[in-house]
Parts: structure tokens; C-alpha cells; sequence
């Protein structure tokens, strides 16, 4: 090799990964703060859980009917736990998500991914241009014959 030494710049993505594998204060940091996203996360969603629970008491004693006490603890419980458990799964895999982004280097969350170029065209396909139309006699785009 005769030429110059270069820098090589090494994506943003790499460095994070390396720094979060080699447990580096920063690495940490990072840890640090999907820790503490998903903790609030689960707060929230306790929290959620523990007004139901507090009033829960208080409104099966005014129905006074066993019945219909019954029948809210038999059916009504179950869809408040089954959406704030669905809630809670998408909100932590957002953070998730979103922390997955910040290690691979993304710098813009909310752009939508960048899509690959199209190939080139192959040799034995004809250009659109250059295409016949299907019939002789059909009018092209512009209604003549």
C-alpha cells in the first residue's frame, strides 16, 4: 500500500452497539434509559390497574344485587385487563422499538425506511418507451390511431 493513510468513519449504529456490548459508561447510559422508559411504562400501567381495583369495592356495595355483582366480576373485569394489558404490550414494544432504532444509528425515527433502488433494466426487455402496442390499430395515449 502506497497511498495515505484515510479515516475510515464508521456508522453511528456500530459505535453504540460496541459501546453498549463493551458496558462503557455511555453503554450504560443508553441501558439506563430503556430501563427506566419501560419502567414508566409499567408504572403507568399499574397505576392504570389500581383505579379499578380501589373503586371496584365501593361500586359492587351500591349494587346490592349478587346477580348483578356476579355478572361484573364474570364479564365485565376481564376486557379493562385484556385492552390495558394489550395497551401496555404495544407501548413497551415501542420502547423497544424506538431503542433498537437509536442503537443502529437511525438519526430521523419517524422517517420511513429508505427503499432500495430499482434494478436496472435487463437486456432482453425493451425500454417502456420502445414498446409496441398490443394491437395495431389501438389508439396510444393520446387517442390517436
Amino acid at each position: 500500500m502506497t497511498g495515505d493513510r484515510k479515516a475510515v468513519r464508521r456508522p453511528a449504529g456500530r459505535r453504540t452497539q460496541l459501546e453498549i456490548h463493551e458496558q462503557t459508561p455511555l453503554g450504560a447510559a443508553y441501558v439506563r434509559s430503556l430501563m427506566r422508559s419501560q419502567l414508566r411504562t409499567g408504572l403507568a400501567a399499574l397505576a392504570v390497574l389500581a383505579l379499578p381495583v380501589v373503586t371496584l369495592p365501593l361500586f359492587l356495595g351500591a349494587l346490592r344485587s349478587p346477580a348483578t355483582t356476579w355478572a361484573v366480576l364474570g364479564f365485565a373485569c376481564y376486557p379493562v385487563l385484556v385492552a390495558l394489558a394489550w395497551a401496555y404490550v404495544r407501548r413497551a414494544e415501542r420502547n423497544e422499538r424506538d431503542f433498537a432504532r437509536l442503537v443502529r444509528g437511525a438519526e430521523h425515527p419517524h422517517e420511513p425506511p429508505r427503499r432500495a433502488p430499482l434494478p436496472p433494466p435487463r437486456a432482453d426487455e425493451a425500454p417502456h418507451s420502445a414498446r409496441q402496442p398490443a394491437r395495431p390499430d389501438a389508439p396510444d395515449r393520446h387517442g390517436a390511431a
